[in-house]
């Protein structure tokens, strides 16, 4: 097998690629400042923050959050002076607030998404965009009644990796696509959502009911606060969590607007913690033919173990090869072998001889001779050293506030993505397909 031929991806406007936050710095315009409030500045939302100040001209004036320990944590990073509340409402009342960043429990999102368009504000929100498929078309309405600009927070649709796997498939590079295969499995407590919980919590620093919002009433529990993750009544579980990063992907680079029958199945295999969602699931998704993509199916895989390390990635599979991505793209050409072959060796002598003479003026190549699946060479691409593509999602935000100019991952896009990655919950439950019509962005009845 031939070695790895290594490119690295091109990032300058003229390879048609997005050009990297740290490219940025001496084009933005000094008197383009945008002023943004995080609101529920947790572990995501903190990370958020922190690559959204990278990005030139970018400045944190306010936080809300329903743990007073988070807000005094935030001065701490961020500033003494910034404006603090536990109700993110009088936040989204501040003239001096441009955009926000929602990056609260996953029940939580469609709401402050649309009281905060509706309030003028710009939104960039964490994924998935709602807990409930449903609730993503009053977001949908508010983004088009408004006008606001709204982005999701699924990184990968602003990644020169992901734009250099959308190029490469749209030449064809691999033939034409049959099967798509994506995973996420993290190896660890804390990406099995094993997040620590506030020593000092306690109904005097933590507004309750504030958190619970339109969950089910119940006492206090700090756990289900700081692990939230780990229960339906507040997140999405690995489907929300990891299921709709992959479809972030993989619609971006197929420009695909989504699957029509769905069925997952799965369980609740090592993290036997009072959590009420599974630490494993599998889904399979059918896509049909549109204008920009042939008929396919895909394979997704979520595992939590209590090992090390995190992996996730693709491999569309085509006619003539397959292309992986993880750090990178890789490339690696599987011609399928034109010949049939064949098996006659039951036959009469001369009934062989007869099939043989036919088969190779039809075949003049020796089947043993053609070509195999084994890869007949591989290209890999790499970003460049240094990008970061968590930084070029917010940068890509930040642009579109300035210019007024739609963004890709937008409220349709992002409930696109989060709607059959959500449903794959229900049919894990249910026990039986569920149809999603991808164009409505509705559930299908049962069957």
């Amino acid at each position: 097998m031939p070695s790895t031929r290594r490119h690295f991806i091109q990032t300058t406007a003229g390879a048609g690629l997005a050009v990297p936050a740290f490219a940025q710095a001496q084009r933005t315009s000094p008197n383009s400042r945008l002023q943004y409030a995080i609101i529920g500045p947790g572990n995501m939302g903190s990370g958020d923050v922190e690559s959204a100040l990278k990005v030139p001209g970018v400045q944190l004036v306010a936080a809300a959050d329903v743990y007073d320990g988070r807000l005094e944590r935030v001065k701490e990073r961020w500033g003494a002076k910034l404006f603090t509340t536990r109700d993110y409402r009088e936040v989204l009342a501040r003239p001096d607030v441009d955009a926000v960043i929602i990056a609260t429990p996953d029940h939580w999102h469609a709401q402050i998404s649309v009281d905060a368009m509706n309030a003028g504000k710009d939104v960039y929100c964490e994924k998935p965009m709602v807990q409930k498929p449903e609730d993503g078309h009053r977001v949908i309405e508010a983004h088009r009644k408004t006008g606001r600009i709204m982005q999701i927070g699924s990184q990968r649709v602003s990644s020169v990796v992901y734009a250099k796997a959308k190029e490469l498939l749209k030449q064809g590079v691999i033939g034409e696509l049959n099967m798509v295969e994506a995973w996420w499995d993290r190896n660890s407590p804390v990406g099995a959502w094993q997040y620590s919980i506030a020593p000092d919590a306690s109904t005097q620093n933590i507004d309750w009911d504030r958190f619970l919002g339109s969950a089910p009433k119940r006492p206090f529990e700090p756990i289900r606060l700081f692990r939230w993750r780990n229960y339906k009544d507040y997140g999405t579980g690995v489907t929300g969590d990891l299921f709709v990063h992959l479809f972030s992907g993989l619609h971006y680079i197929l420009d695909s607007i989504g699957p029509t029958r769905i069925y997952a199945t799965g369980g609740l295999r090592y993290w036997r913690d009072g959590r009420d969602v599974p630490d494993i699931m599998v889904g399979i998704y059918d896509y049909p033919k549109t204008s920009t993509h042939p008929a396919f199916n895909l394979s997704l895989r979520v595992n939590f173990e209590n090992g090390t390390g995190e992996t996730s990635g693709f491999r569309f599979i085509g006619s003539d090869g397959v292309l992986t991505i993880d750090e990178g793209v890789t490339v690696s050409k599987q011609p399928r072998q034109k010949a049939p072959g064949y098996t006659i060796d039951t036959f009469p002598t001369d009934v062989q001889q007869q099939f043989k003479k036919e088969y190779f003026q039809k075949y003049p190549v020796e089947p043993s001779t053609t070509a195999t699946m084994r890869p007949k060479g591989s290209d890999e691409y790499l970003p460049p050293r240094g990008y970061n593509e968590h930084v070029e999602h917010h940068r890509v935000f930040a642009e579109s506030v300035r210019s007024r100019k739609p963004l890709i991952e937008d409220a349709a896009f992002g409930l696109r993505a989060a709607g059959p990655a959500i449903l794959a919950n229900t049919s894990y439950s249910e026990k039986r397909v569920v149809t999603w019509n991808p164009e409505t962005m509705t559930v299908g009845k049962k069957a």
